[in-house]
């Protein structure tokens, strides 16, 4: 199963379908994303992983490998650990799921936030581009998400992972990988030197020599 990443949809992950002969593949959109509608009320990281477990009974599927980009990362590290059973092997790029550390930047601007909304100002233009774009809805669902720590769920992990990143990304920082490796017991680090957040589209053929590598052992 592809699990694609916040913002994106199935559709960017296919490129990974085409390229790994030999295995059946499915590629949902997550809620909000792509052809998935988001329901009306705000979800949390659970709602989104128990909607693949939903997928893989629909298609009678007892277990299946993930690969998984960015906030898919976080589904698939929320089912290696409460749905074990599920999932065979583990394929983490550039995964989200560990929560960032807090720059000066960030606190000058949550101050500025603050203090906009206390003195009742316009508020609409404060946090990222991604968060600003999302309706209201969307906007908890987000909020929820980001703020999850699943650094203690690591130690739970006990499928093969592999774990693939680039080294120039700024959205999920190389030292994310780092921890995702040295907490998660049965894993491996792969790096590319060239690639950013999208390490698996920017050296595609790279990511399918070493994912098709751990995938037959």
């Amino acid at each position: 199963m592809l699990l694609h990443g916040w913002g994106a949809s199935g559709e960017l992950m296919m490129p990974i379908a085409k390229s790994l002969k030999g295995y059946r593949f499915i590629v949902p959109d997550f809620y909000g994303f792509g052809n998935s509608r988001h329901p009306d009320y705000p979800l949390n990281l659970s709602d989104y992983a128990y909607g693949v477990v939903d997928i893989l009974k629909k298609e009678e599927i007892n277990r299946a490998i993930f690969i998984c980009h960015s906030f898919g990362g976080r589904v698939g590290i929320y089912l290696s650990k409460e749905t074990p059973e599920l999932v065979e092997k583990l394929v983490l790029c550039n995964s989200a799921g560990i929560l960032p550390r807090k720059s000066i930047k960030y606190y000058i601007k949550l101050w500025i936030y603050r203090i906009r909304k206390k003195l009742g100002l316009d508020v609409s233009k404060c946090g990222s581009k991604e968060y600003r774009e999302l309706n209201s809805v969307m906007k908890k669902t987000f909020v929820n998400v980001v703020n999850f720590d699943q650094s203690d769920s690591l130690r739970y992990i006990d499928c093969p992972t592999l774990i693939v990143w680039g080294k120039r990304d700024k959205t999920t920082p190389i030292y994310m990988a780092k921890k995702l490796n040295k907490n998660i017991a049965n894993s491996q680090l792969v790096v590319f030197d060239r690639a950013g957040h999208f390490s698996y589209a920017d050296e595609l053929g790279k990511f399918i020599f070493v994912v098709k590598r751990f995938l037959e052992g």
